[in-house]
């Protein structure tokens, strides 16, 4: 549940951010009767990443076993690749999104109509369609419950809660120190992601290796536990990995962790970075003029 509850945050709250920077922008600028456009757009991107997630779904549960592992590692591949784009692009941008999204709005509504409501259709569908591929990629070995679907559930009503918080200025989000341990956690499970996908290609006979295991801590991990459970669901750690699961984890973990960790050019150390605050976008400044109603 935690895994899916992380992922349902962490991408809800990209999305929700930037939504509410449209809205509070459109509200600032006096520009109410465009609000329906961005409502629009991003329900049609809600929709499109629902269908996304069932067509996922739906084409695993109709293959063969040796192309259902197949479909299923090249599912965990794109998830790793894009949650992994994710996490350092959203590093960098967190602060001027607002900045960002203002000039593009601008842009937008110089243009047309149509034109907003394609902006906020691709804003939400990239973050909704990420969080269907990862969520799928991360959950589908436990697909006999529905607790993974409550805890992305979960998640994405915090996010929506949180963002209408923000919206409202009744509270403010340290989005770079927020951004930070999500990202530091989407990590981890996006090299367990990786490392399942290295495991399905095994599985499908694509790569050799799959009975030579690196350790066995199955006396120390059993699966019916709950701290078993827990890492299995949330990083995908198994008590006999092989040899080459071990291998690309470790390839993948920890030369992201640290690029992740390593303090930008011209700052002092990550930290620093993380002193200040930030509302979603900033889409009222504490100084700025409060949306009404």
């Amino acid at each position: 549940m935690f895994a899916g509850y992380l992922i349902g945050l962490r991408e809800g709250l990209e999305a929700t951010l930037v939504v509410s920077v449209l809205v509070a922008l459109l509200v600032r600028s006096d520009r109410r009767d465009r609000l329906p456009l961005v409502w629009a757009g991003a329900g049609a991107a809600l929709v499109l990443s629902v269908a996304f997630g069932a067509l996922l779904t739906f084409t695993a549960a109709h293959l063969e076993y040796r192309q259902q592992e197949l479909f299923e590692a090249v599912t965990s591949l794109l998830a790793t690749v894009f949650v992994t784009w994710m996490i350092f692009w959203m590093r960098g941008a967190a602060r001027t999104i607002s900045g960002d999204l203002r000039a593009r709005l601008g842009e937008a509504l110089e243009i047309g109509a149509v034109a907003v409501v394609v902006m906020a259709f691709l804003a939400v569908a990239r973050e909704g369609l990420e969080t269907a591929l990862l969520f799928f990629a991360s959950v589908r070995g436990a697909t006999t419950t529905a607790v993974p679907l409550i805890g992305i559930s979960l998640g994405l009503l915090t996010a929506v809660a949180l963002g209408w918080a923000v919206y409202r200025s009744a509270m403010r989000i340290n989005l770079s120190r927020f951004f930070t341990w999500t990202g530091l956690l989407l990590i981890l499970v996006a090299a367990g992601i990786l490392k399942y996908g290295v495991h399905d290609l095994q599985e499908a006979g694509v790569l050799p290796g799959l009975s030579t295991h690196a350790f066995d801590i199955g006396g120390a991990l059993p699966a019916d536990s709950w701290y078993g459970a827990l890492l299995s669901g949330m990083f995908n750690i198994t008590p006999r990995p092989s040899v080459l699961e071990t291998v690309v984890w470790a390839a993948y973990a920890v030369p992201a962790l640290v690029l992740f960790l390593r303090p930008r050019r011209g700052r002092p150390a990550l930290a620093s970075r993380t002193s200040s605050s930030a509302s979603p976008g900033s889409p009222p400044s504490s100084a700025d003029p409060q949306p009404a109603g």
